[in-house]
């Protein structure tokens, strides 16, 4: 599945421009719709998601190097570990080594690429998903990555945060919002749209 997947995407990164923002994640993510979302709140950004169905970080290391290094993302959103919940549990160190060797990959392609690394949503407080949510946390302070937290719901008003981006917008403060709109913002819209 993940090769039809990974030949897809490679058809389309070849109409695709480089240094966007790219999603790379698993199941859910598939259907995040990015380019609704781009327009309704105004990202000056190209943005992609590469996401599979059943991506484990066991594969992530391949996959990101055949569907996500050609694009040369300047920011990356990292959304993996729901395909993985029983091989953190059964092995916590090796999931995060393989996290750590994505991380490395990511940087050796693009030193200056901004990696945000997304919790997973736990809003039946999973006490595994806790857990891995914390080796998460760890991994992007350890590594130096920014850390988006939508394990819990939240109170969101996509309306007023559209409605802030277009005050911003409308009083010429665009040029500094290009690519550079702070991580967790991103992970919010994306994320979150439907909290």
């Amino acid at each position: 599945m993940i090769s039809l997947e990974t030949e897809r995407y490679n058809k389309l990164n070849a109409l695709a421009e480089t240094d966007g923002i790219v999603i790379f994640g698993c199941k859910e993510d598939k259907n995040i719709p990015a380019g609704e979302l781009c327009r309704a709140f105004s990202l000056d950004a190209n943005l992609y998601n590469r996401s599979f169905d059943e991506l484990s970080v066991k594969d992530a290391v391949e996959v990101y190097e055949q569907t996500v290094a050609p694009l040369n993302p300047e920011t990356l959103l990292i959304h993996l570990g729901e395909a993985d919940i029983e091989f953190f549990t059964q092995n916590p160190a090796e999931f995060d080594n393989k996290y750590r060797e994505l991380i490395n990959t990511v940087r050796k392609h693009n030193k200056k690429c901004r990696i945000s690394i997304i919790s997973l949503r736990n809003y039946n407080n999973d006490r595994n998903i806790t857990e891995m949510n914390r080796h998460l946390k760890y991994l992007a302070d350890s590594e130096k990555c920014e850390y988006g937290d939508i394990a819990s719901k939240r109170v969101w008003n996509p309306k007023a945060e559209m409605e802030a981006v277009s005050f911003i917008y409308s009083i010429g403060f665009v040029s500094p919002l290009k690519n550079k709109r702070p991580l967790y913002d991103l992970v919010k819209i994306l994320f979150c749209y439907e909290a």
